[in-house]
């Protein structure tokens, strides 16, 4: 165990489509936890920033645009891109600080102005980039990259389409009660259906939207958490990030990294199941141990995927855990209580914070509606493009 950092606060800005600059939503998320933890911006002593390719030069060097946004004072700045796991990674950041004894508080911040419609690759070409090879050789967009998956599902598993909508309104009805989400109501399985087809078998309620976004955490040392008074904080135990392990390389999809024999084959562990193993070994806990997870439902079928990969169930038995009720709001091991991706839509260097904001939220008690009793323990979990992605485990 390579030690713990406290939450001190948590803050988000509400995901929408509203329009304004990304500064402006990880702002407001900044200072709502710096309100949570009770403490002014003076009290930072480093600001870590989760870049935005998408946001010019400001985007690229997050951590010096917020602290110059909430106040210059002499801060020190980091600023970490990881494509969708660059949240996880900026609080992986800032707790290597805070264990080094290079800073106590520090502020972690991620937000977005996302582009209506899928991602396209940001950055010009980049012909060494699988990522980007197969958008534009394969042709293979997001949503078709999410089909795969999907199809692969219901060829090996005997998952249907409906299992897939069963996720979305399972999710819609957790982001119904969750005040940060953009899509505040409840869908039903005849909506799901009914609404058009994106890539076969996906429907446009199966996948995740594009959404601007912020969410900020305050992180300190367990020693300046005691002094300001808090002896029993959220704690952050692990934060995982790895990259495949040769032959499932980026694309981690075997049917369509070889040949067409791999479809109807079990795959192997890939590198998702890596990413979580290897935050349970580091905060020395299992998956039985856990009181609920966060996951990266940019589908509803992906987030069937994520069951398996974190250990909530053996290979081909997610469909059988969602359809127990054990993932939902009041089950056994709620999954995305938050409402996850399919309520907020991907807002991308502010969604793996947001994750931790939700953890921090129910170890605390103060959830609300969606509030999973008894909460202890909880994992978050994300894959960014060129094949790595990160995992965060909280505990109270």
């Amino acid at each position: 165990m390579t030690g713990e950092v406290a939450v001190l606060g948590a803050g988000m800005h509400p995901w929408g489509k509203w329009g304004r600059g990304f500064v402006e939503y990880g702002t407001r998320a900044a200072r709502e936890a710096l309100a949570d933890a009770g403490l002014e911006w003076g009290a930072v002593q480093s600001v870590v920033g989760a870049d935005t390719v998408r946001g010019g030069y400001p985007g690229y060097v997050a951590g010096a645009t917020f602290a110059r946004a909430l106040g210059s004072q002499g801060t020190r700045v980091t600023s970490v891109y990881a494509a969708c796991a660059s949240g996880a990674q900026a609080i992986d950041t800032a707790r290597a600080q805070i264990l080094a004894g290079m800073a106590e508080v520090v502020l972690v911040v991620g937000a977005d102005a996302a582009p209506k419609g899928f991602f396209a690759p940001a950055g010009g070409d980049r012909p060494d980039d699988p990522d980007w090879l197969r958008f534009r050789v394969l042709g293979a967009t997001n949503p078709a990259y999410f089909a795969l998956y999907a199809r692969r599902r219901m060829a090996l598993y005997g998952d249907t389409v409906d299992d897939f909508a069963q996720v979305k309104v399972k999710n819609s009805a957790a982001g119904a009660a969750n005040p940060y989400a953009r899509y505040r109501r409840r869908v039903t399985t005849r909506e799901v259906a009914a609404s058009p087809v994106v890539a076969d078998p996906l429907r446009l309620l199966d996948i995740c939207a594009t959404s601007d976004g912020g969410a900020a955490l305050v992180l300190s040392s367990m020693d300046a958490a005691r002094r300001h008074g808090v002896a029993d904080p959220v704690r952050i135990r692990a934060v995982a990030a790895v990259t495949p392990r040769y032959p499932r390389t980026e694309l981690d999809l075997p049917d369509i990294a070889s040949d067409s024999a791999a479809a109807v084959a079990e795959p192997a562990a890939g590198f998702r199941a890596s990413l979580a193993q290897g935050a349970y070994e580091e905060a020395g806990i299992g998956p039985e141990d856990l009181s609920l997870a966060e996951v990266y439902d940019l589908s509803t079928a992906l987030e069937l995927e994520w069951y398996e990969d974190l250990g909530l169930c053996g290979t081909g038995e997610a469909a059988k855990l969602l359809r127990d009720g054990a993932t939902a709001l009041g089950g056994r091991l709620p999954v995305n209580a938050s409402g996850g991706l399919a309520s907020f839509g991907e807002a991308v260097p502010a969604q793996a914070v947001a994750q931790v904001c939700e953890l921090t939220w129910q170890l605390r008690g103060r959830a609300g509606e969606r509030q999973v009793p008894d909460a202890r323990v909880g994992v978050t979990a994300n894959q960014g493009l060129f094949g790595h992605g990160s995992a965060v485990v909280a505990v109270r």
